[in-house]
């Protein structure tokens, strides 16, 4: 039997009008979806029209501008259900879920759920039954002294990974999908044996981590920035008040 890590796996992207989960939007998004190792990918993309303006700092740096977006793109409510629609099925089909950065995408989707369609990521996939692989984490836990930066890109250099048009979320999401694969050909002493839901277990552990290190940096350099140790999905503090 195959290991995990050339099965089945679905990868998940977004590029958004900027960096803050509870109030920047998504303007696209795609799933990648492939079967097995060498197969060829499915893809889904998803265009939206946020209803916001988007930032010029946004616009450098995924292409997408107002007039595009306002000509091109979908309203939020029909696409959003539609993406957490397609993520459920994945789910449901028992493909782990790859997504880089996970807190970001998921919880912006989580929150654009919540603003267009009065529901939540929750609400449409049982969250415990998700086995979701973040590259990041993964990473910085099996080669936490490697020194250097850990964007996709930097990872994608690193395990030998192809990412031609950077910044566009199917290329971005299948690339992610791939270093997943290659962190795992590479661990595989360490990774095999393991399914991807404890992996998953494992990971909100080794994140937590990571990010009280991370915590602990800034508060050495004089920063006064949080890290949220919540992982894949960061709690709805509004909903909690």
């Amino acid at each position: 039997m195959p290991s995990w890590f050339e099965g089945p796996l679905a990868a998940f992207d977004t590029e958004t009008t900027g960096v803050d989960v509870e109030h920047d939007r998504i303007v696209s998004a795609a799933l990648v979806v492939q079967r097995g190792t060498g197969s060829l990918p499915e893809i889904r993309r998803w265009l939206v029209s946020p209803g916001v303006p988007v930032p010029p700092a946004a616009t450098e740096i995924h292409g997408l501008t107002d007039a595009h977006l306002q000509r091109h793109g979908r309203w939020p409510a029909p696409v959003m259900d539609e993406m957490a629609r397609a993520i459920a099925e994945q789910t449901a089909r028992g493909t782990p879920l790859v997504v880089m950065n996970a807190p970001f995408d998921l919880t912006l989707l989580d929150r654009e759920l919540k603003r267009h369609r009065n529901s939540s990521l929750a609400g449409y996939l049982s969250l415990r039954s998700m086995s979701v692989l973040d590259p990041r984490v993964l990473d910085k836990h099996l080669d936490r002294y490697r020194k250097g930066r850990r964007t996709l890109l930097d990872l994608c250099a690193h395990y030998g990974v192809e990412l031609t048009g950077a910044h566009d979320a199917a290329a971005d999401a299948a690339a992610s999908l791939h270093v997943v694969r290659a962190v795992g050909r590479r661990f595989a002493s360490r990774l095999e044996t393991l399914t991807p839901a404890e992996l998953h277990a494992r990971q909100t552990i080794w994140y937590a981590a990571q990010a009280r290190g991370l915590q602990a940096w800034f508060a050495l350099n004089g920063s006064d920035e949080v890290c949220d140790p919540a992982w894949p999905l960061r709690p709805d503090l509004a909903a909690a008040a």
